[in-house]
């Protein structure tokens, strides 16, 4: 049975197909929505915002009638405020998302680098107490000063012995 398929080559690119759907950097969006969330809490926003609002409902309340494009019930100002808000939500949404996930890499990375800091700690503690007990087979300044000072305190005892059976072996 023959196989009629074109035969993949693997040491070449595939050829790309094109795509009826627009393609888009999902990095570069996320960006992007991160910044449009960090603008949206600010007081700027909030100020620009009140602004336009403000000016809205006195152009469309004072204007003359027929340069007026929202009259009072302001429909299409709870219009224009109900599309910012659908289109706000996601990208805030978004934005916590990608800050969830550096949140959950840096903790991994802290967590990694607490069990190093463990180890060492470990492995220092049991350097310094092999060092304790090396030491502790050390002659120290203070015990080899000691042993002097009794090697003294003896060669002393025995000259003042020795002077004393001189002394009696001249006597007798």
């Amino acid at each position: 049975m023959a196989d009629d398929r074109p035969r993949v080559r693997l040491d070449q690119p595939r050829v790309r197909r094109r795509n009826l759907l627009p393609t888009y950097d999902p990095e570069a969006f996320g960006r992007l929505s991160e910044k449009i969330a960090r603008f949206l809490g600010t007081m700027r926003f909030i100020a620009w915002m009140t602004a336009v609002i403000i000016a809205w409902v006195l152009w469309n309340a004072f204007a003359p009638a027929h340069l007026r494009w929202d009259p009072y019930p302001f429909i299409f100002l709870t219009l224009m405020l109900s599309l910012q808000a659908s289109y706000a939500a996601p990208l805030i949404l978004l934005a916590q998302n990608r800050q969830d996930d550096r949140d959950r890499v840096n903790l991994e990375q802290d967590r990694k680098q607490n069990e190093r800091s463990i180890a060492d700690t470990e492995y220092l503690t049991r350097e310094v107490a092999s060092l304790r007990m090396g030491l502790g087979e050390v002659a120290t300044r203070d015990w080899m000063r000691s042993e002097l000072q009794d090697l003294v305190k003896e060669l002393e005892e025995r000259r003042l012995v020795d002077a004393g059976d001189e002394s009696d072996d001249r006597a007798s």
